[in-house]
């Protein structure tokens, strides 16, 4: 059986060690601040986390880019000439074209490399939602099952990896068109914070609205305890804007309420490209239920 690697992008929001020990291969998305571009890198080598959370709390506004073809070609031909097949795990098609272009590249290249699988799932999934969906995933190449058992998996379970979110600053939701001026106007005037999830499309849906930032904390919580899978057995992404004592408040819930063990719940910042459309203050939470 012939060996493979698993290629994903950075919008997935790992850690940089964790990708490592994953042995992911991970392509930077980008975004500009002002006249600036950068490369979101999981290890923030281009710009920091913090340093990036700072100018969007400034009043500076990101804007992101996809991966285009040709760095998928590069990388891909890179893996593929080494004698290994590819499972690319791709940003969700419902927010990015990345997917598209990851697709495409894998067409061109299946010519010049006859005998190799290379394979593209859309995940659908983002920020640490993917994560936990290439986390999963990868943990199943350790296990040595080969790239058809893993890609077979990748397109059934990722309908279960649920995303629940909400955010602090209804204004980089108005910009994104995710809700109407009005709405954002009300909405921090009466202290409404939106709680919203991923459907089976990928895009990004307006579910409920909670008067207050606890409130919508608990209210994630509140949504793994109706999904989710032996949720005392699992392990547990949650991914933040810059306000890490907030995705603990989460962790701590899911622990007392639900059994979760601490060290089961991993807690990231949310990257540069999806930070630019959530802004400061966004907690995510990302867990196996049994829908969406």
């Amino acid at each position: 059986m012939r060996d493979f690697v698993i290629l994903t992008d950075s919008s997935c929001d790992l850690s940089a060690d964790m990708a490592a020990e994953l042995e992911l291969e991970v392509l930077p998305l980008s975004f500009h601040i002002g006249e600036q571009e950068y490369h979101n890198y999981l290890d923030g080598r281009e710009i920091g986390f913090p340093e990036f959370f700072e100018k969007i709390r400034a009043g500076e506004t990101g804007t992101t880019s996809a991966i285009n073809v040709g760095a998928f070609e590069t990388k891909m031909r890179d893996i593929l000439s080494q004698g290994k097949d590819l499972l690319c795990l791709s940003f969700s098609s419902g927010l990015s074209t990345t997917h598209q272009s990851a697709a495409i590249a894998a067409e061109d290249l299946r010519p010049e490399f006859p005998e190799a699988k290379i394979y593209v799932v859309d995940s659908l999934c983002a920020s640490m939602g993917q994560g936990l969906f290439v986390w999963l995933c990868a943990g199943l190449k350790k296990a040595r099952k080969s790239i058809d058992e893993v890609r077979a998996y990748a397109e059934e379970e990722k309908y279960h990896v649920c995303h629940w979110f909400t955010v602090d600053d209804l204004n980089h939701l108005k910009r994104g068109g995710r809700i109407s001026a009005t709405t954002a106007l009300f909405g921090t005037m009466l202290s409404i914070k939106p709680v919203m999830h991923m459907d089976n499309e990928g895009h990004l849906i307006p579910v409920s609205k909670a008067r207050g930032r606890r409130a919508s904390l608990t209210a994630l919580v509140d949504q793994m305890e109706r999904l989710s899978v032996n949720p005392a057995g699992q392990t547990v992404f949650i991914s933040h804007g810059d306000c890490y004592d907030d995705a603990k408040l989460v962790a701590d819930e899911i622990t007392r309420r639900l059994g979760t063990p601490g060290e089961n719940i991993h807690i990231n910042y949310v990257g540069p490209v999806i930070g630019s459309h959530t802004g400061c203050g966004v907690v995510a939470l990302f867990f196996l239920g049994t829908e969406r």
